[in-house]
């Protein structure tokens, strides 16, 4: 396992897969590295690849809002990072084998962090790392626990733009994360 300084020089210059001949930027994470709750999303897009930041376009808006609710922020009690740190052309969702090459790194941030929680964002993030026949739709908001880490999964913030009506069912779903949190957490509130 590397510490933190190496593992994101091993990153800003990894070349493991294509997306490494086509990004601006790694988008390595962001937020504080003793963060008890961390959020992963499946992969930046075009504004996260020009500023090197995981959600920071309308989406990155959006979760930062949907934080503010519970009293979460990136900046004091959250980290969040994505399942590949390179962006897929078009916004495309990552392949498998770009999934594989990347998804070492993100152990290893998980490793370092040490999460009571993790959040996933959307299905791409939560096939991978709560189960890979998981359906957002059925499944979001529902807990389960991996190595002693509790789990879920909440639609994408994407999605929530692309289709308002999810937003009622995402309230809830934060309400849920925010009971976890006072459950399980000892400093993020």
């Amino acid at each position: 396992m590397l510490n933190w300084e190496a593992l994101e020089q091993t990153c800003k210059s990894c070349q493991k897969c294509a997306l490494a001949d086509t990004r601006h930027n790694v988008v390595f994470g962001v937020g504080p590295r003793n963060a008890e709750v961390m959020l992963i999303g499946e992969g930046p897009g075009e504004n996260e690849d020009l500023q090197g930041e995981p959600f920071v376009g309308r989406g990155g808006k959006l979760l930062d809002a949907m934080l503010e609710l519970i009293d979460l922020s990136r900046q004091r009690n959250v980290y969040i990072g994505n399942i590949v740190k390179c962006r897929p052309p078009q916004n495309r969702d990552p392949l498998n084998t770009e999934q594989d090459a990347c998804i070492g790194y993100l152990r290893n941030q998980v490793a370092l962090i040490r999460p009571k929680i993790i959040v996933c964002l959307g299905r791409i993030a939560a096939m991978r790392l709560i189960k890979p026949d998981y359906k957002i739709t059925k499944e979001h908001g529902q807990w389960v626990e991996k190595s002693g880490v509790w789990m879920t999964a909440l639609y994408h913030p994407a999605a929530i733009l692309r289709d308002p009506s999810k937003r009622p069912d995402t309230f809830v779903d934060l309400k849920e994360l925010e009971k976890k949190i006072r459950e399980v957490c000892t400093h993020t509130y």
